[in-house]
């Protein structure tokens, strides 16, 4: 990217975060949904770029807006020479958590040059993810215990020192008897496997992994924060059901075996990386209203300009419109 667009995608989470967090409690998980969708095209619509969907809220004729392919920005049909740029977007990373309430709903986007994010499809897909201490230490083939035997030395600990964050999922059930066998402990969380992902990458969150099959688009998000932070995730396409091959077939992936680097999920030298905190969690403050005014908390990473920002920033109330202060 030869622009600034930092403080444009984080604008564009902020507004996202705060839209869906006037949601938060009502038990709507679909209208959160979509108020965070609304809110996330409507900004990045303002923005000077040409920018495309890689990752969105699903395909084209089953998605209002934000699908696969959607166009946005100011220059949607490439003719005044804005950046060309890949856009991968979770407007509400956690919808059961914000309608609930619950910590740790997040609102995500990640960008790159053309080409820079791998266009996942949206099925499952098995993964692991440490942050940097770990990072080389990983093998997605191997065996458990012998994962949780290199991340502990790689931290110089013993197996019982670490927390590792899986998907409260019956499908894991096999995964969690084999942590628990091995002596770590382990954080099951109802949803959310992005800010986990992060979460391993960044000091003071307790977690040193996470492991476990989740969403195949959440995944690209994961490494694009995990390039930034000089972590590492690798991750696999799981064929659970049936349409997930055809589904994979459609796209032209020969192979769901493969195993994907976290370099090959997100393979630009540019990408962006920017959450917003929606509900309160581990990494970030969830929004807070008050009297003329909001605050949220967000993380805003770089990959060329190698920082990681933590961000709170106050909309100050003015004739009805929200005003930035930092």
């Amino acid at each position: 990217m030869d622009v600034n667009l930092e403080p444009d995608f984080l604008r564009v989470t902020e507004r996202a975060a705060i839209e869906s967090a006037r949601t938060m409690g009502y038990g709507k998980r679909k209208h959160s949904d979509r108020i965070a969708v609304e809110a996330m095209r409507r900004e990045m619509d303002s923005l000077a770029i040409n920018g495309t969907i890689v990752i969105g809220e699903g395909e084209r004729d089953k998605a209002p807006m934000l699908y696969v392919g959607e166009k946005v920005g100011l220059d949607k049909d490439g003719t005044k020479g804005f950046p060309e740029i890949d856009i991968a977007v979770d407007p509400l990373e956690g919808t059961n958590l914000c309608a609930t309430g619950t910590n740790n709903a997040i609102a995500v986007l990640a960008a790159a040059s053309r080409g820079g994010l791998l266009n996942a499809p949206d099925v499952y897909m098995q993964k692991i993810a440490v942050g940097p201490t770990a990072r080389g230490c990983i093998d997605i083939d191997a065996p458990v215990k012998d994962n949780l035997a290199r991340i502990a030395k790689a931290f110089e600990r013993e197996i019982k020192d670490l927390t590792v964050v899986v998907l409260d999922r019956p499908r894991h059930d096999q995964l969690i008897a084999e942590i628990r066998e091995a002596g770590a402990r382990i954080k099951l969380i109802s949803d959310g496997d992005l800010s986990a992902g992060l979460s391993t990458a960044i000091r003071g969150t307790g977690i040193h992994a996470v492991m476990g099959i989740g969403g195949a688009p959440e995944g690209v998000l994961t490494a694009a924060a995990l390039r930034c932070l000089n972590g590492e995730m690798q991750g696999r396409l799981a064929v659970l059901e049936d349409w997930h091959r055809r589904r994979l077939e459609e796209i032209g992936i020969a192979d769901p075996e493969h195993v994907y680097s976290t370099e090959e999920l997100a393979s630009g030298d540019d990408v962006i990386f920017a959450a917003s905190g929606v509900t309160k969690g581990d990494l970030l403050e969830g929004v807070r209203f008050f009297g003329g005014g909001v605050r949220v908390a967000s993380v805003l990473m770089s990959l060329a300009t190698r920082t990681v920002r933590f961000i709170d920033t106050v909309y100050m109330e003015r004739e009805g419109e929200l005003e930035v202060m930092r």
